[in-house]
């Protein structure tokens, strides 16, 4: 399979189990380059352990993972430089600066110009004013920024994002995820969002995995879904999924 064909992620009969229990039972998915996907499910559905194999963190009971032709977590060191992870409740070190925050991750991924390249993100995400303060006394939605410049250092070719815009006002929210879709355009990158904001989703995905009880409910495409489920909502969807109502009981 050459380069062009090749999924940006691939996931395949992925099992991850915990002392006999299975977070992640089985899932199989293959997510296109430049695409942005949907994974959603309620607590405990397997969304985090997912993403977490993904990132090669964490290493499967049984399947496989690969990101950009690597295979995860055994072949990560080809691979990390090229991808990120971007998550409201990873707290960065709070008595830094959000410049020397920035600089301290950009070394660790090698990033080359960092100065110009910290400029530039601050520029891009109107973060400039508050470099030199330290993150911990910034606001929820500025931090929330500097989070995502974290995530785009390296100019990732895959980002993984979990509820990117969690307990942020809706315009604040909706700037984020303006930003997330010209990262996109410009950059072709692939994304896969986890998220509790059906909006988000329908705004931003292309493609919706539902899991639940660490197995794939339902793969499509938005619109696809609320056409089966006779729904007008993905957060309906979402719902009739979670309380095991089937299709055919939601159309009647």
């Amino acid at each position: 399979m050459d380069a062009q064909n090749t999924p940006a992620i691939a996931v395949d009969q992925l099992v991850k189990r915990y002392k006999g229990l299975a977070a992640v039972d089985g899932i199989t998915f293959r997510l296109a380059p430049g695409s942005v996907t949907g994974l959603l499910g309620g607590n405990g559905a397997g969304k985090t352990t997912t993403i977490a194999m993904i990132m090669g963190l964490v290493t499967p009971t049984s399947g496989t993972v690969t990101v950009l032709g690597a295979e995860m977590p055994r072949q990560r060191y080809r691979v990390l430089h090229r991808m990120n992870f971007e998550s409201p409740y990873v707290d960065m070190p709070m008595r830094l600066t959000v410049r020397q925050n920035l600089s301290v991750f950009a070394q660790l991924y090698a990033v080359a110009d960092i100065d110009q390249r910290i400029e530039r993100l601050a520029a891009d995400l109107d973060l400039t004013e508050f470099l030199d303060r330290p993150t911990g006394k910034l606001s929820a939605g500025q931090k929330t920024r500097v989070s995502l410049s974290k995530a785009l250092l390296n100019k990732p070719e895959v980002l993984l994002l979990d509820e990117p815009t969690a307990s942020l006002d809706p315009d604040t929210a909706d700037w984020v995820r303006s930003r997330l879709e010209r990262y996109r355009a410009e950059e072709g990158a692939t994304l896969l969002l986890a998220s509790h904001n059906m909006g988000e989703v329908e705004r931003l995905c292309e493609r919706v995995i539902i899991m639940k009880k660490g197995r794939i409910e339902d793969d499509d495409k938005p619109a696809r879904l609320l056409a089966r489920y006779g729904r007008e909502t993905l957060e309906e969807v979402f719902l009739d999924v979670a309380r095991g109502r089937r299709q055919s009981e939601v159309a009647q």
